[in-house]
């Protein structure tokens, strides 16, 4: 069975069925055999496992609204496309309240598009339905939301250039981990590795916080922000303008005498297994050179030919690389 033939009833069917699964499964007394009946539904038609995903997108964007907006009530309205089933189903996850007399578009609660990228076998250039304009770095995945107030990114992981179109009253959020980046028209690159965010601004001007902050930190061009779980404020520093973090839009990583402990981040993004690190002083070990981010995946078993290490495995099958210890000279 083809997603074409389906019936318009058909395909709500499994819409609201995938909805429904998404409520339960992050409900509290959600029962093991729940799960199995949700595991055996999801695993019996590709289509059921594709609406699903779509569920938990649509749950992320819930969650970053404030807490008593989430306990409003809401009515859905009636966007272009599939927006109407998908609004049914943020209603429902969002604990299927009864109907108001106002919709949650108007309000500035639910959007009125949903779009999602991702980048699995290369390089990808997007155009947002604002017209912004998205490079997106292998492996990278977001979620691109218009709302009445603010245009909204959700960088779920990975790494992306924008060039946001200038509309200094619908600004331009990218939330990234812990934080969100607010913008009105600029270029910058947001990148994140597990809890791990850095924004660098090319032009423009931005201003950065974490979920930590009491208030907003101000980007100039030529300025670099990280930040990371527990962070009150993010870093700031100024960055080099020869800085070979963007060779990736050309397709590269170039690592600048990295020391292992910084590289291994940078190198793990493009690793179905990420590389550990045996101890502390494994880490200090530099590193250095040009390789195409396709390539990646060949590197860390090459690394014994160029660096003192030597690589194992843990238990849960990662490359792990271990110092070759230096022999103590006898006498």
């Amino acid at each position: 069975m083809s997603e074409k033939s389906l019936s318009e009833a058909e395909y709500d069917a499994i819409t609201d069925a995938a909805a429904h699964w998404c409520m339960r499964l992050h409900a509290g007394d959600c029962t093991s055999a729940e799960r199995l009946a949700f595991e055996q539904w999801h695993d019996s038609h590709p289509l059921h496992a594709f609406e699903y995903a779509a569920m938990l997108e649509i749950w992320e964007v819930a969650d970053h609204l404030p807490r008593d907006e989430r306990d409003a009530v809401v009515v859905p309205f009636k966007p272009r496309n599939r927006l109407r089933t998908y609004a049914v189903a943020a209603a429902i996850c969002l604990v299927a309240l009864p109907l108001a007399a106002f919709t949650g578009w108007e309000a500035g609660w639910l959007p009125d598009s949903y779009e999602r990228f991702e980048a699995t076998s290369g390089l990808r250039q997007v155009t947002l339905g604002d017209g912004s304009q998205v490079e997106l770095n292998l492996g990278t995945e977001l979620v691109y939301s218009n709302y009445k107030d603010q245009r909204r990114v959700t960088l779920k992981k990975g790494e992306a250039f924008f060039k946001v179109s200038h509309d200094r009253t619908h600004p331009f959020i990218v939330h990234a981990g812990e934080g969100r980046v607010r913008v009105t028209g600029t270029q910058f690159n947001v990148w994140k590795y597990g809890d791990q965010v850095r924004v660098m601004l090319l032009e423009g001007s931005v201003q950065i916080a974490s979920d930590q902050a009491h208030g907003s930190v101000p980007l100039t061009p030529g300025m670099q922000a990280s930040y990371q779980p527990g962070d009150t404020t993010p870093r700031v520093k100024a960055i080099n303008p020869d800085d070979t973090a963007l060779a990736w839009r050309q397709g590269k990583l170039i690592l600048d005498n990295l020391a292992l402990a910084d590289a291994l981040p940078l190198i793990n993004r493009y690793l179905n297994k990420p590389a550990m690190l045996a101890d502390a002083n494994t880490g200090t070990i530099r590193i250095g050179g040009i390789y195409n981010i396709t390539e990646v995946n060949n590197l860390i078993p090459s690394l014994p030919k160029v660096l003192p290490i030597y690589l194992t495995q843990n238990q849960e099958g990662n490359p792990v690389l271990n110092a070759i210890p230096r022999q103590t000279p006898k006498g």
